[in-house]
């Protein structure tokens, strides 16, 4: 099966001889089953029925003795089993880890954070549940029944052929059951993906649900696909149950054949009695197969279902790469140009033939209503998405003929919504760029207006800061994020309504700090404030999708346009007079 065959290719090599040698254990040990019911009908045929005891005392030596041995073979096996299946555990996370740092912002946006998670961790787990204890479970079963086979029918063929004869009733009902359970547990998975994805988002907004007054909502939301999931399980555990009586029968079956056609075959003196203590001791290495295998059918079904999921994410390919001809930059100096571009998502348009262009060191303002396109401008910048029509370029080169390191690493960006890590706030500002020295932290907090409250902070710099900054004000984690933006050195400045919980006093400080910075940066600011953008070189009015304006602050003013209209309203002017101040 192909879900076997990945995660054999997923398993460390060093691995692979260790795990064929644990499941040729398995195999062997499976055999060695055989030796002390042989060894018991030599007892009963020799000492009991014959009445030599001079064997007696050897026999049961040799009885302990591979006894012994066995249980020192499956310890030694177990063991390896687990040292594989933990490594391979280890290498899959760190593996999918990997792969997910390097995703495309569309396999996020169309992934929950929960689903992600849950094949993260339960998932994952499943995996390693088949290599150590599924494979040498089936491994078991199969020689088990086989060796056991083969050994009975040299003893008695014709009362192992009537055991055996009840095996293909139960690959029937296997082959039935099998069908009907795997999309169950296709529907279990999903389930319990919904109910980890809606907890992490009720975790994720506490402040929302509390802030609303929600909690009973919430409770209410939750225990409905908690109900789901557990649902989704009694109807597989129901499924199975109404299987496990046909199973079962066939099992105990096994061993009333046993009793009543060896007892006839002793009187007739076609097997003798160590042969019947033989087929009554190996009885249930042929049932026992069968009854695991409802569970093991139940444990693939679930492996195959997460392997499914895992590998979704492990043999997924991000569609934004570096190309082929990438060109190497020793850094972004600034120089910025779109051409025609447009962007959709998937069928609606976003952004529709955009084009402007600005110098290194220059500051560009991009301002319009919600939804006009503003950030999705800039993530296009950062390749985040690649456009379908026309083409953006920086310091002449297409961004897809950059590497997306170098691309990424000489751009900063500071948003609106703040990401900070559980982390120090020297760490969250050094994020960027690890090399930083204590004093340039500092410096880059004061350019960001940032140190001040810093250093009230209960250890300054060294504070940990919550999960996405729990402690801060709005306006603190601005600042912060702002100072991690300038700490990359950047070679383009992204500014998304960075300044927008801040005063405005803060605003103006910070806006004098960007005018001296100890290096020379584009600057792409993104405001609904005038104050934040009237002294750009250049501002763009964005209105569903398309450049509606464009021109510095004095010519906006004249075109009496969007910008007119907002500059009146946020200094308390009446838009219709004729009279506004430049």
């Amino acid at each position: 099966m192909r879900q076997i065959k990945w995660l054999w290719s997923v398993m460390d090599s060093r691995f692979h001889r260790k795990h064929i040698v644990a499941l040729s254990i398995s195999a062997v040990t499976s055999v060695m089953l055989l030796i002390n019911p042989a060894l018991t009908a030599v007892l009963v045929d020799e000492v009991i029925v014959g009445g030599n005891t001079e064997p007696l005392v050897r026999i049961l030596l040799m009885m302990l003795g591979f006894k012994l041995l066995r249980e020192g073979m499956r310890y030694y096996m177990i063991i390896s089993l687990e040292k594989t299946s933990q490594n391979t555990l280890y290498n899959l996370r760190t593996r999918l880890f990997a792969k997910l740092q390097y995703q495309d912002m569309t396999f996020f946006d169309r992934n929950r954070t929960g689903d992600l998670m849950t094949r993260l961790s339960a998932d994952v787990d499943w995996c390693r549940h088949f290599l150590s204890y599924i494979d040498y479970v089936a491994m078991d079963s199969v020689v088990m029944f086989l060796s056991t086979s083969i050994y009975l029918f040299f003893v008695n063929w014709r009362l192992a052929l009537t055991l055996v004869m009840v095996t293909p009733l139960l690959t029937v009902i296997t082959k039935l059951y099998s069908s009907k359970v795997r999309p169950l547990f296709i529907d279990m998975r999903d389930k319990l993906a919904e109910m980890n994805a809606g907890a992490q988002e009720n975790i994720a907004g506490n402040r929302v649900v509390k802030a609303f007054a929600r909690e009973e909502y919430e409770k209410e939301h939750f225990d409905r696909r908690s109900a789901a999931f557990r649902d989704a399980n009694l109807d597989i555990n129901k499924l199975w149950l109404s299987f496990y009586p046909y199973i079962e029968v066939l099992a105990n079956a096994m061993t009333l054949i046993t009793v009543f056609l060896g007892g006839l075959f002793i009187i007739q003196g076609n097997l003798t009695a160590g042969g019947l203590s033989i087929f009554t001791s190996l009885s249930w290495a042929l049932s026992n197969p069968m009854r695991n295998l409802g569970n093991l059918l139940n444990d693939m079904q679930r492996f195959m279902t997460s392997a499914d999921k895992v590998m979704q994410i492990d043999l997924g390919r991000p569609r934004i790469v570096d190309s082929p001809d990438a060109k190497s930059h020793d850094k972004v100096l600034g120089g910025l140009e779109f051409q025609n571009v447009t962007f959709k998502f998937d069928t609606t348009t976003v952004l529709e033939d955009i084009s402007f262009s600005v110098k290194p060191g220059e500051t560009i303002a991009i301002m319009g209503p919600t939804g006009s396109g503003k950030t999705t401008l800039i993530q296009l910048l950062s390749r985040f998405y690649d456009v379908q029509k026309g083409a953006i370029l920086v310091d002449g080169y297409n961004v897809k003929d950059w590497k997306l390191q170098e691309l990424r690493g000489g751009i900063g960006t500071a948003l609106q919504d703040v990401f900070l890590f559980s982390d120090t706030v020297e760490g969250n500002i050094a994020f960027g760029n690890q090399e930083l020295s204590v004093d340039e932290v500092v410096d880059f907090a004061k350019r960001a207006d940032a140190d001040a409250f810093i250093n009230q902070l209960s250890n300054g710099y060294d504070t940990i800061i919550g999960e996405r900054g729990v402690g801060l004000s709005g306006g603190q984690r601005q600042r912060i994020a702002l100072a991690r933006a300038l700490a990359v050195k950047p070679g383009i400045l992204i500014m998304d309504d960075t300044t927008s919980a801040v005063d405005m006093e803060t605003e103006k400080m910070i806006q004098n700090e960007l005018r001296h910075l100890p290096y020379s940066c584009t600057k792409i600011i993104i405001a609904q404030r005038i104050s934040s953008v009237k002294d750009a070189d250049q501002i763009l009015i964005l209105k569903d999708g398309k450049i509606a304006e464009r021109g510095t602050h004095a010519e906006l003013l004249k075109q009496r346009g969007y910008y007119y209209e907002t500059y009146a309203l946020q200094n308390g002017l009446n838009p219709a007079s004729e009279e506004v101040a430049h």
